[in-house]
Order: C-alpha cells, then structure tokens, then sequence
C-alpha cells in the first residue's frame, strides 16, 4: 500500500464577523459566524476569501466544536472556488477559554483539525475537483488560519 503524503497547498486567513448565537439546539449550543474576507496564500493557490458564506458550529458538553463552513475564493487570475470545510476544535477549558476571550493561543495547546471539499468551473484549477485535503487551523480573535494540505 502506499502511504498518503501531505502537500501544503496555501495558508487560508478566513476574517469572521461576530458570532450569532442560536442558543440550544438538539445536539449542543449552536452558532453561526459569517465569513467577511480574508486572503488565501501559497505556493498553489494565492487570492482572497469572498465576503459570503459562514461558519454553523455547533458546541457540545464538554467543549467539543463542530465546524461546518462553506464560502469561496477568488484566485488572483480571477477564478472562483469553492470551500466546503468540516472539523473539530477541542482542547483543555482552560485554553479553549482563552480561545474564546480572543487571546493569541499557541495552536500547539488545543486541536483544531479540518477536512475540505474544493470545487471549481474553472478549467485552470480542475485538480481541485479531484483532490482531497486536510488542514489544521487555529483560531484568531476576528479570524481563523487554516493551512491546507492535500493527500497525495
């Protein structure tokens, strides 16, 4: 069998406007936070991060976050890509409190993991419909970062 190698890809700065809370839902406190830009930086995909689509969370007992995003890019010659991106955050109350407050918390202190489904029209950027990708992230006081890799 050959074993899966990790590509970085870019480096996915999402800006967030403020949360807005749902309150108790079925399976934990549920929220949603709009993305409002960002930039997108790397060796394979360089651009910004459109001013549309949001983050549904839902936040378990315990801690456990549930992230569920969808929102696009927009490449530096001019293509549009989708992200769909689904993962977990999770780590001791006590830094994840930190987290909350808005303090710059070393990711290394909780874990912040995603999977993601890229989709384009684009003919130049076709191998994205055909790739998978993982990523680990960390979460800023307006923004999250995600490095993205994909599983070669």
């Amino acid at each position: 069998m050959i074993h899966p190698k990790l590509d970085h890809i870019c480096t996915l700065t999402v800006e967030l406007a403020d949360i807005i809370e749902m309150g108790q839902g079925r399976g934990g406190q549920r929220r949603i936070i709009p993305i409002i830009g960002g930039t997108v930086t790397g060796a394979h995909l360089n651009g910004k991060i459109l001013n549309l689509g949001a983050d549904w969370q839902t936040v378990f007992d315990g801690g456990l976050a549930q992230l569920d995003t969808r929102y696009a890019m927009q490449t530096d010659d001019g293509a549009v890509i989708e992200i769909i991106n689904f993962g977990l955050r999770h780590g001791p109350a006590a830094v994840m409190a930190r987290v909350a407050a808005g303090e710059a918390v070393d990711p290394s202190e909780y874990y912040m993991r995603t999977h993601a489904r890229l989709e384009t029209g684009d003919a130049r950027y076709e191998w994205v419909n055909r790739t998978l990708f993982v990523g680990t992230g960390q979460r800023l006081k307006r923004a999250v970062s995600i490095d993205l890799f994909a599983l070669r």
